[in-house]
């Protein structure tokens, strides 16, 4: 018996040992740096596009490689997120991820189930000669108190770091305020989605001859929503339903998700409200006078309104109006919600810790000033730290709002203070194994039933069981509670909990042998 016991014991603490394992990726920062070794890392990072973040980019590297000369950054450009985190994934089984890389949390979390993968950052942030403001640090890095909380808060699993925020944008509403007077509305401070669905039902009032009232155009699709995902997120959260919590239970398939879809196809069904997937993108329809409420990440703003310096619609077809920039819609005007979303950095294992401490050191210079003005400064963006926000040479490009329509464009600028004014306002979602997958599916169902409603499919209960059905979610609700999980238990769970079982199945099997032993005598 004494010897089940303790079989029973080790047992239990070797399988929560591996499981531990799995999950916590420590990293030992080593005591000094050596300068004596060469080392090359590699940095794989987005630019949307945009060749002025490309120089930023290459000029972070070369003033980083002037301070250290035995680290070499080799850069390697994307223009998708998708693209990054699909060839993360790929390198992790061929064991070449890259040293860096700019991506969202909610890829990292996918990331971590392998083995050691991604490097824990606690012990690297507080560090006293290399963390953030260490002694060691050979240039003007932010300290742990200087990076500001709320982004922080997003990078974090529980009270582990896998990431650090890069730059952070919101999303924002961007108006044609001509047409909403011509309609009779005035726009108020705190936008409602009352007010979004009215104007839009009233812009689609035609004259005799089929053009729009509103417009004197064939075409007009009032009401754009550029991310579909984040739509369903943050009207979710808005009204404090379900979408999903830290343990990775999908809750997102409730009553409310059923309002907010009925909702969503009554005015696709009219044409009233359409989605970038089905039309395009929002701002092209914006400027050329064919839609009203443009909703777009604060990082678009530089191709939002006739003026704008990333315009890709013909000169000819440009109409003029006032742009006006506000937060999203809000259910209630009283507790404003709005996603915060950005690019964040993930620090990759490596056999050699100097080499990880060498990729470390870089990742701290992309949150130096310099860097973070010049690349926030490209777009809607802000800076992660309150060293970048309150220094002179931000304020001084906040404070010239419009004096040019490039670097100071206005209505870049104006997104980008909404974003500051609304810090505490914003929420993410939780990270873990699958919540990629849940977003893209959250998005999917407006647009699937966007797309039934222009087909003017009815949208009943046996519509929604089998859209629900279609869905890449492993859908097993519970009844009551309408949760549903993604994917499989973790195989170290599973291994822990079949390893118990076995362990008392065998202890039970040599309770009956004594026992029969024992009447046998």
């Amino acid at each position: 018996m004494k010897k089940i016991f303790v079989l029973l014991i080790l047992t239990i603490f070797l399988l929560c040992g591996c499981h531990g394992a799995k999950e916590i990726n420590s990293f030992d920062v080593p005591e000094e740096f050596d300068t004596s070794k060469q080392y090359e890392i590699s940095f794989w990072a987005k630019n949307d596009t945009n060749k002025t973040q490309v120089e930023i980019y290459k000029k972070a590297i070369a003033d980083f490689e002037a301070l250290y000369p035995n680290i070499k950054v080799n850069l390697k450009p994307y223009t998708d997120y998708g693209r990054i985190y699909s060839d993360v994934i790929t390198n992790i089984a061929t064991g070449t991820t890259p040293n860096i890389c700019i991506t969202y949390p909610d890829h990292v979390a996918t990331y971590m189930t392998g083995e050691n993968n991604v490097v824990q950052l606690n012990t690297l942030l507080t560090d006293k000669k290399y963390g953030l403001g260490g002694s060691e640090v050979k240039f003007d890095s932010p300290t742990v108190d200087e990076m500001i909380p709320k982004f922080m808060e997003e990078c974090a699993f529980g009270d582990e770091y896998y990431a650090l925020p890069f730059v952070r944008s919101t999303e924002a509403c961007y108006i044609n305020k001509e047409f909403v007077e011509k309609l009779g509305y005035e726009i108020p401070d705190v936008l409602t989605w009352d007010f979004i669905w009215e104007v839009s039902e009233a812009a689609m009032a035609k004259d005799a001859d089929g053009n729009f009232k509103v417009n004197s155009q064939k075409t007009m699709i009032p009401f754009i929503y550029k991310s579909t995902d984040n739509m369903m997120i943050t009207m979710l959260k808005q009204k404090n339903a379900g979408y999903s919590n830290e343990n990775g239970e999908i809750l997102i398939f409730n009553d409310t998700t059923q309002e907010i879809l009925d909702t969503v196809g009554k005015h696709a069904g009219n044409r009233s409200f359409s989605t970038f997937k089905i039309s395009s993108y929002p701002g092209n329809f914006l400027n050329r006078g064919q839609c009203i409420f443009a909703i777009d990440s604060t990082a678009g703003a530089t191709w939002m309104g006739t003026k704008a310096p990333n315009i890709d619609v013909p000169e000819e077809e440009l109409v003029e109006f006032e742009t006006t920039v506000r937060p999203i819609p809000q259910y209630d005007i009283n507790n404003p919600k709005m996603i915060s979303q950005g690019p964040s950095l993930c620090l990759f294992n490596k056999e050699d810790p100097q080499e990880v401490l060498a990729s470390w050191l870089f990742m701290q210079f992309l949150l130096t000033n310099e860097v973070q003005i010049s690349y926030a400064s490209t777009e809607g963006y802000v800076p992660v730290t309150e060293k970048a926000q309150k220094s002179p040479e931000y304020l001084d490009y906040l404070s010239k709002e419009g004096v040019d329509n490039e670097y100071y464009y206005d209505i870049k600028l104006k997104a980008t203070k909404l974003l500051i004014d609304n810090t505490d306002n914003t929420f993410v979602t939780p990270v873990f194994n699958g919540s990629a997958t849940l977003r893209n599916e959250a998005g999917q169902l407006i647009e699937s039933v966007s797309k039934s409603a222009r087909r003017k499919e009815e949208l009943n209960d046996e519509y929604y069981k089998k859209l629900y059905d279609t869905t890449k979610l492993n859908v097993d609700k519970v009844k009551g509670d309408d949760k549903a999980e993604l994917g499989e238990m973790p195989f170290v769970s599973s291994l822990l909990i079949w390893g118990l079982v076995t362990v008392w199945i065998l202890l039970f099997g040599y309770i009956v042998l004594n026992t029969l032993r024992k009447r046998k005598k």
